[in-house]
């Protein structure tokens, strides 16, 4: 019965039809309007009983996001000027229970049209937050309610989703990014602390990399540098330690909010027991000593304090530590100044945390190649995606239902995290090596190298692939998924 049908039949003293809100706010007022005078016909009270009842009871917003000037000092006398959520950046922490209706009202109080992406969620694709894909920009002064069942459960994120291009005030290089907690139905714990921690790069600027150091080719365009970093508000040294006890499980969930940069972060003296990525459990832990987060991905990883002390939690690159990229970790009852040791060599690879099981195999391959057209000194790289640039890529055509593998061969010299929206997907093979079993939104394809991923096409509507990259996906980096 279609949805408009089941709205006369409510009116007419059925019970209403659970679908019915969906269905009628995905209408549109004025579809709905004309439906309604169709249906209204022999209807006791008319055209106004229908309305009434296809409504349904008014419902406020489970969060209100206003969009609009931030700013904070991060450091004595550093000062970072934004457009954040709420005035501060990051945005405040949303968390929802898996298969709760959650609306979310979005205020613009910038001076810019905006849009917000629900990083990780499987959502309508007017709900999701990409122009690219239907979702509508909301323009100065207006509210925007996004509507959607939050799932799956994990460590999601929400952020800006505009285009900035040589902009480096919009967008990722804002502070339009915060925290998305999707709770678990069911979730045993198994920790004694949460704590939230999102990188983030500021005070950008383009560079010419020749010009910084020996080596980039001479034809290479500009690329993005920073003057300053924090884990979530702060540099490094500055404001609040992470405050923990000995004998604690601390579940750290990381967020690499940055528009352009790859971290790599230690905790000294300390492991961390990777549980999760993207917000999704890994088939195989691995204990580690750093961790690395390509821009969008999420870790979550479980720490024994065991190791009383004042430590420095942060990035292994000492400069991007003396810009702020880390947080003092304090001991109750700990004295002295702050502690950082050189960790051991990184171990970071994502086989390590899948099965080393072929995949299910797909029911079809798409090839899908990665090329840059240097843009030369003071101009700017172009991106593309079997030869086009965005608007021009083509688009992959997928039928409901079908699995499909993607095969990313990167032809360039840069690593690229890859992204699809709306979708997870699984990991089949990474340069050469066969795996299964480990479900991601984001993978960091290495340089001349190819990885391959496998999705069910189970999520109808247009859906975004970029690179997560702000500057790669504003210059060309993107292609759309569309089922038949």
């Amino acid at each position: 019965m279609p949805p408009f049908a089941s709205c006369f039949r409510s009116a007419a003293g059925a019970q209403p039809d659970p679908l019915r809100r969906a269905a009628l706010e995905a209408a549109g007022a004025t579809l709905l309007a004309g439906s309604v005078r169709l249906l209204s016909a022999g209807v006791p009270g008319g055209l106004g009983a229908v309305l009434a009842a296809c409504a349904g009871p008014s419902r406020a917003p489970d969060f209100r996001l206003r969009i609009g000037a931030a700013s904070g000092e991060i450091a004595p006398g550093r000062e970072i000027r934004t457009t954040g959520f709420d005035g501060r950046f990051p945005g405040p922490v949303l968390r929802v229970r898996e298969g709760e209706e959650v609306r979310i009202a979005v205020t613009n109080a910038s001076a810019q049209p905006d849009l917000v992406h629900w990083h990780g969620l499987a959502i309508p694709s007017r709900m999701d937050g990409a122009m690219e894909e239907g979702s509508p920009m909301i323009m100065p002064g207006e509210t925007f309610t996004y509507a959607f069942t939050a799932r799956p459960a994990g460590t999601r994120w929400y952020h800006s989703h505009a285009m900035a291009g040589r902009d480096l005030t919009r967008a990722l290089y804002s502070g339009l990014y915060g925290m998305l907690i999707v709770e678990p139905k069911s979730d045993p714990g198994r920790y004694d602390r949460e704590v939230l921690l999102a990188v983030h790069h500021w005070e950008p600027s383009f560079v010419s990399m020749q010009d910084l150091r020996r080596g980039p080719p001479p034809d290479n365009g500009l690329e993005v540098a920073y003057r300053s970093a924090t884990l979530n508000d702060r540099a490094l040294g500055h404001g609040d330690p992470v405050r923990v006890r000995a004998g604690e499980r601390v579940l750290f969930r990381f967020l690499n909010a940055s528009a352009t940069d790859d971290v790599m972060l230690a905790l000294p003296r300390h492991r961390f027991e990777v549980v999760a990525l993207d917000g999704n459990p890994v088939p195989v832990r691995r204990v580690l000593d750093t961790l690395m987060l390509a821009p969008g991905e999420r870790i979550d990883a479980l720490v024994e304090m065991n190791m009383p002390g004042k430590w420095i939690l942060g990035s292994v690159k000492a400069d991007e530590r003396a810009i702020g990229l880390g947080v003092v970790v304090e001991y109750a009852g700990a004295a002295g100044s702050p502690r950082w040791e050189e960790p051991a060599a990184p171990e970071w690879d994502y086989p390590g945390f899948a099965l080393r099981t072929a995949a299910t195999a797909p029911e079809e391959r798409i090839e899908l190649r990665i090329e840059k057209i240097p843009g030369g000194r003071g101009g700017f790289n172009r991106w593309t995606v079997n030869g086009k640039s965005w608007p021009d890529t083509e688009r992959i055509r997928v039928k409901a239902g079908r699995r499909y593998r993607l095969a990313f061969r990167n032809d360039s010299g840069d690593m690229h995290p890859m992204h699809l929206h709306r979708h997870s997907f699984e990991l089949a093979r990474f340069a050469g090596q066969a795996t299964s079993g480990l479900v991601k939104d984001v993978v960091n394809v290495p340089r001349r190298q190819t990885v391959e991923v496998d999705f069910t096409a189970d999520n109808p509507g247009p859906s975004l692939l970029h690179c997560h990259m702000q500057e790669h996906q504003d210059f060309g980096f993107m292609s759309l998924i569309e089922y038949a």
